[in-house]
């Protein structure tokens, strides 16, 4: 199969990249929904953040309280880094299994929000990164999110720069025009590069070019 790395800042469209793909016909896995199931009331991982961080980070419904556990990280390295601890083992190994019950000739694209700040490009055959300037990130956040400007610029602030992006990326997807220039990029981006990559693979042939 072919592993590809997907990832991109808050706001730039990664989700919207993802889903034209699975529209195309690749094998999804989703960090972010995988990071939701670790956690969720019952589960082993909320078990050991409450164990963490008390019980306050639990809502009246048993499941972990985002806002909350949000506000006690966001401005705090060394518990984030607890956080981290916790739960980012658990998401590799749901991400694992996903990848490991694809099919053998599937092109398997695995959503990586922290992708690059947790090093993990080297993990991936190819790393795609979506890309939008951030004076239009912040106004799709402000805009369909509903976020202040001030938090906007923050969150986009808080993760890796335009910069790390582009050194860790084989394909840079510009999304800071219109959705449908974004499906166009996708789709060349799976006919000319993903599905020719993916039949050389399993095929066991070089490229040539």
């Amino acid at each position: 199969m072919l592993s590809v790395g997907l990832t991109g800042g808050i706001g730039s469209g990664k989700s919207t990249v993802a889903s034209r793909l699975v529209a195309l016909g690749a094998v999804l896995v989703d960090a972010d929904r995988i990071a939701r199931e670790v956690v969720a009331a019952g589960s082993e991982g909320l078990a050991r953040i409450v164990e963490a961080f008390g019980p306050e980070v639990v809502g009246a419904d048993g499941e972990l309280d985002r806002p909350r556990m949000a506000a006690v990280v966001f401005a705090d390295p060394a518990a984030r880094d607890r956080l981290n601890a916790i739960v980012h083992p658990l998401v590799r190994a749901g991400s694992a299994a996903q990848v490991a019950a694809a099919p053998a000739d599937a092109i398997v694209v695995q959503d990586v929000p922290l992708l690059v700040e947790g090093g993990m490009g080297a993990g991936f055959a190819l790393v795609v990164v979506v890309h939008a300037d951030e004076e239009v990130r912040v106004e799709r956040l402000v805009g369909s999110r509903g976020m202040a400007e001030d938090d906007a610029r923050a969150r986009i602030r808080a993760q890796a720069s335009d910069a790390q992006r582009r050194a860790a990326a084989d394909v840079l997807l510009d999304n800071s025009g219109s959705a449908a220039d974004l499906h166009a990029r996708v789709d060349a981006l799976w006919t000319g590069r993903l599905v020719p990559f993916r039949d050389n693979l399993v095929a066991g042939r070089p490229a040539v070019g």
